[in-house]
């Protein structure tokens, strides 16, 4: 036996679990900008604003809501790579603090402005590939 219900494998269950979905797959097409069902790139209208449905496959993207997830996420990857980076430029060469705003300040901008749609893209492909919707009791 292999844990799964009578009748059933371990790869039907996980399966039938996940949807059928590949949420790996949805929420790199997310990454990338495009519909997590089709590949088409469709996801945005503008910067981070999210399109209604997908306009090859008629995929509606309403049901899912990133809400302030990607702007967490965003803090969170670009502070990893920021902080760490100010502490070994402060450590090596002890620069004024004007040099420290020169250097990171556009640098966090400019890394945080990248990230946020790709970032909303993997969160609503992820959500896609898991099948979330808010109101839906699992």
């Amino acid at each position: 036996m292999d844990g799964a219900p009578h009748g059933q494998s371990t790869q039907d269950t996980e399966i039938v679990r996940l949807g059928g979905r590949s949420w790996l797959a949805a929420a790199f097409k997310g990454w990338r900008g495009r519909c997590p069902n089709c590949g088409q790139r469709h996801l945005f209208t503008a910067y981070v604003k999210m399109a209604s449905a997908c306009r090859s496959c008629g995929q509606e993207f309403e049901p899912f809501r990133a809400d302030d997830a990607p702007a967490y996420f965003t803090i969170l990857v670009v502070g990893h790579i920021i902080v760490p980076l100010m502490l070994v430029v402060e450590k090596q060469w002890f620069p004024a603090l004007w040099v420290h705003a020169a250097l990171f300040l556009p640098g966090t901008l400019a890394l945080s402005l990248m990230l946020l749609p790709r970032i909303k893209g993997a969160v609503i492909g992820l959500q896609w590939g898991l099948n979330m919707r808010p109101g839906e009791a699992r």
